[in-house]
């Protein structure tokens, strides 16, 4: 009756919650929505017996308005996780193949055994960056999508700008690159590529961002991604019917209105996040999160939680979420606590 692959696929896992201690494993923000969106959302529930716009033209609109593109080059969805499901879906046959760095976003080889493609995981650098020589060297006559997370969750490493560019003289045209850009309000790298620029040098670039992170609209679900025409359009013919709810629209739209108001709370995070670096000896990032290399993280973690707090523990390594002074204070405490002991 089930699918017999699907016990090779692994579950996705959300970040550890704990009663009473502060979660740092899911890379939220710690405020809440913007006072416009909380507004939108209020008046949108009112309407809640209707269907939203399947479309999303509103939002889209305003969406094409702030990237400078086309109103038929965008499309939302449910989070940009579901964006890159639709992506895999709309490119690949069984048997194709998905190219993504490694570690990375974890749902990329998910959506790739879901969709019966092969996911190719090829693993980062020593830096803990992509090895885009490597990415170029793994395509094949089968690779149909290659995603590069910029800046990488979890490790909040960048791409150059010449890195991108010496890679994308290798994909061949019919290879489709998603640029990944779920922390991009985060990023001051001042050398690295950015989808909006990418899109109008190729045609098989789709950019992806997101609503869930900087935004604070982790709860409603909503990402965008945009690039040509025609992919986007296959997007949305294997895209779920109304899965943007109307709730979600008005609140992203409004969010995306004040921007300038969310850009204010977004440079506590980059000013803390530099902070949070120093105390903790970890490499610089570009995320709103800090990444502890090594092989005994989940160690690590079951301390931290002994002092009240959540971290995110991978094979390899720990991933803590920057958020907030008063927050920031309390890891940093933490870590001095671990380590006095």
């Amino acid at each position: 009756m089930i699918r017999a692959d699907l016990a090779t696929i692994p579950s996705y896992a959300p970040g550890r919650r704990l009663e009473d201690a502060l979660k740092l494993s899911s890379n939220e923000v710690s405020f809440a929505p913007l006072p416009a969106a909380i507004e939108a959302v209020t008046e949108a529930a009112s309407s809640a017996n209707r269907y939203p716009d399947m479309g999303a033209v509103e939002l889209r609109k305003a969406l094409a308005e702030h990237l400078e593109v086309e109103l038929e080059q965008v499309t939302v969805g449910n989070g940009s996780s579901a964006l890159c499901q639709q992506l895999v879906q709309a490119t690949c046959n069984a048997g194709d193949e998905v190219i993504f760095p490694w570690r990375s976003f974890e749902a990329y080889p998910i959506f790739a055994q879901v969709a019966e493609a092969k996911p190719v995981a090829i693993p980062l650098t020593a830096e803990h960056n992509h090895d885009l020589d490597a990415m170029a060297a793994a395509i094949t006559e089968r690779t149909r999508l290659i995603f590069i997370c910029n800046p990488n969750n979890p490790s909040g490493t960048t791409i150059t700008q010449q890195q991108f560019d010496d890679f994308m003289a290798k994909v061949p045209e019919q290879v489709v690159v998603a640029l990944d850009e779920a922390y991009f309000e985060f990023n001051r790298a001042e050398d690295t590529p950015l989808a909006t620029e990418e899109i109008k040098r190729f045609s098989n670039v789709i950019g992806l961002r997101t609503f869930s992170k900087a935004y604070g609209l982790a709860g409603l679900r909503v990402g965008y991604a945009f690039g040509d025409s025609e992919l986007i359009t296959a997007m949305n013919k294997v895209a779920i019917p109304f899965a943007v709810s109307s709730v979600a629209q008005a609140a992203a739209l409004a969010s995306l209105n004040a921007a300038d108001e969310l850009m204010e709370r977004v440079e506590e995070t980059v000013e803390k996040r530099t902070l949070v670096a120093q105390a903790l000896g970890t490499a610089p990032t570009q995320a709103n999160f800090v990444w502890i290399p090594g092989p005994n993280t989940a160690e690590l973690a079951e301390k931290f939680a002994t002092q009240g707090v959540v971290i995110r523990a991978f094979p390899e390594g720990a991933r803590i979420t920057v958020t907030n002074a008063s927050e920031v204070e309390h890891l940093i405490t933490a870590w001095e606590a671990i380590n006095a002991g």
